[in-house]
């Protein structure tokens, strides 16, 4: 046996025992998940498994027809234009693999990853990722199918040499006019390795407070507050500032201010609001309620209380409730500390 030979074997060793590992270590992954086989089962839909079942009965027919072709004894120009349908079908197949391949991951990693958990900001940043990369690779891999189908005919050939040779001025052309779809593609490829955003993020861009609700590579998805949805450039994200309430975390906190008479007693109004924190239940985090005088003004004080929640909404609500909750309890007790203008009446003799 030559060098060649044993070379040609021990590359296949290697990679037999990479995919081996490789495959050792999905499915440990798998396993240190929290939801069982069934589920994942489920979660690979029947349309998906039916796309399987369609790809591997093309792949063997194709295969089959490969090779009892040498046996058929055809006229060779009806076995070249064979060879070139069966070089398309293989293209598409590929190409459609690969496809259903990525969304199998995409489906995968979604089950793997829960985002309907308290802390899933390691969630949402799988889900952003894979997603905008998914996009990403389709695109590529039917851009490159494409090309490969049309390079098997000797007209696109020819074709492609004759644009090649006159391509000075339109690569000019369409560099400029691809310029902005370009550069939207790699700001989606940072966003999904940088992560300024992820899925369910809650944000303030443009004024509106919202949740990222959708990532592409050429736009994103901000649901607003009032089911409006709002569309913004993937690249607004990366040459604009924005909030982002959740980058590291969903916890907040929620300021509430007050305008009181400067005769308010402020430590019964302090004991109130913790009590109606303490009262809000989930919608407190527990640790922050602080009732403090921020300003003096000509006719009364400002008083404001600071409020913690575990995420945006709940702060929304705490504030709600403690904003009612302290004026009823300011109009049933002190209904004098309510804000009043003084007029002084001078004496005229």
């Amino acid at each position: 046996m030559d060098n060649s030979t044993w070379i040609g074997w021990l590359v296949r060793v290697l990679f037999s025992v990479l995919v081996l590992g490789a495959l050792i270590i999905f499915f440990r992954w798998l396993k240190g998940s929290k939801g069982s086989w069934q589920e994942l089962w489920q979660v690979l839909s029947g349309a998906l498994r039916k796309q399987v079942v369609s790809i591997v009965m093309i792949a063997s027919g194709c295969l089959l027809i490969t090779l009892l072709m040498p046996l058929a004894s055809l006229d060779p120009e009806v076995a070249n234009n064979l060879l070139r349908l069966m070089g398309t079908v293989w293209v598409v197949v590929a190409a459609w693999g690969v496809t259903l391949a990525s969304t199998i991951a995409v489906r995968v990693i979604q089950w793997k990853y829960d985002v309907n958990v308290a802390d899933n900001l390691l969630a949402r940043r799988m889900h952003t990722r894979i997603r905008v990369l998914q996009r990403i690779v389709v695109v590529i891999v039917w851009i490159g199918a494409t090309a490969g189908i049309l390079m098997q005919f000797d007209r696109f050939q020819t074709l492609g040499t004759t644009l090649m040779a006159s391509a000075g001025i339109m690569s000019i052309i369409l560099g400029i006019s691809a310029q902005k779809t370009l550069g939207s593609m790699i700001a989606g490829v940072q966003i999904a390795l940088s992560h300024p955003i992820n899925l369910d993020d809650v944000v303030i861009v443009e004024g509106e407070w919202g949740r990222i609700e959708e990532i592409t590579y050429t736009y994103v998805v901000v649901k607003i507050w009032d089911q409006r949805r709002l569309i913004v450039p993937v690249t607004y994200f990366l040459d604009n500032p924005f909030q982002n309430w959740t980058k590291k975390s969903a916890d907040i906190t929620g300021s509430i201010f007050l305008h009181v008479d400067y005769a308010t007693p402020l430590d019964p109004l302090r004991d109130e609001a913790r009590r109606l924190c303490e009262a809000a239940g989930a919608l407190w985090d527990g640790k922050t309620c602080v009732l403090q005088v921020t300003e003096a003004g000509a006719e009364d004080m400002t008083i404001r209380v600071l409020a913690g929640s575990p995420d945006a909404s709940s702060a929304w609500e705490l504030r709600c409730k403690v904003r009612e909750g302290l004026i009823a309890f300011i109009q049933n007790n002190y209904p004098d500390s309510l804000p009043k203008r003084r007029l002084v009446m001078a004496k005229q003799e």
